[in-house]
């Protein structure tokens, strides 16, 4: 059987078919996915809209998917990091990204619990009529990794001192993206230090994505993530 993902010691069965029957995938990045057909994709940060959608924004009211999702992290212990869609016409995905705050992973426990409660939320309202998205696509839920986006004002003060990549909406000064080091934020305004030792100010609404670089260093101060019950989902997928 095929390996999903990046690691091929880690086995599982095909995505059912059924409408709502999940599935969680246990990668390097602590991946979860759940065979969930819902309605339509479009891209969403906690803070707002960010990226370059595929779908017409006006097809998702971006606040109510959030005051969705949101409070079925936060009634696990969790914190929302990022809500997005991808995966164009052939396979529209709604990402939810997720952590633990002291550990800054999520368990395989935790994402297919999340999984789940998302898409019973959703299915319920979905038959009360009040389905917040229009269209077909597959929800999977994740940990945001190592070299994570960085969506809320927090992120850009916990991550100071590393490396980033920031692209804002619009120009600023002649320039829409910006790479150096992470001072941090002071009220609405994020920090990053270029490589010439310039200090550029980023007003924090202007800022489109922001992701931090993969480096020794982040990989030192990342905490390791667990594989904890991988082995008994490698032992499934066998059957």
């Amino acid at each position: 059987m095929a390996a999903i993902g990046r690691n091929p010691l880690l086995h599982f069965p095909p995505l059912p078919t059924l409408r709502n029957a999940p599935i969680c995938s246990a990668l390097l990045d602590m991946v979860s996915q759940l065979g969930r057909r819902g309605r339509g994709p479009r891209r969403l940060f906690p803070h707002g809209s960010s990226g370059h959608p595929i779908w017409d924004h006006h097809l998702v009211d971006f606040d109510a998917l959030n005051a969705i999702i949101a409070p079925e992290a936060e009634a696990m212990g969790l914190a929302l990091v990022r809500v997005a869609f991808f995966g164009g016409d052939s396979d529209p995905t709604l990402q939810v990204m997720a952590e633990r705050p002291d550990t800054r992973q999520l368990t395989i426990d935790d994402c297919a619990d999340l999984s789940r409660r998302i898409s019973e939320r959703l299915d319920a309202l979905e038959e009360a009529g009040k389905d917040p998205i229009d269209g077909a696509y597959r929800l999977e839920v994740s940990s945001p990794g190592i070299d994570r986006p960085l969506t809320r004002r927090a992120d850009f003060a916990d991550w100071a001192g590393h490396e980033a990549k920031v692209a804002l909406k619009e120009k600023l000064d002649g320039r829409q993206r910006f790479n150096g080091t992470l001072v941090g934020i002071d009220g609405d305004i994020v920090t990053i230090l270029d490589k010439e030792e310039v200090e550029h100010k980023l007003p924090f609404d202007a800022i489109d994505t922001a992701k931090l670089v993969l480096t020794d260093k982040l990989i030192a101060a990342t905490v390791p993530l667990s594989t904890e019950g991988a082995d008994d989902m490698e032992e499934e997928g066998q059957d």
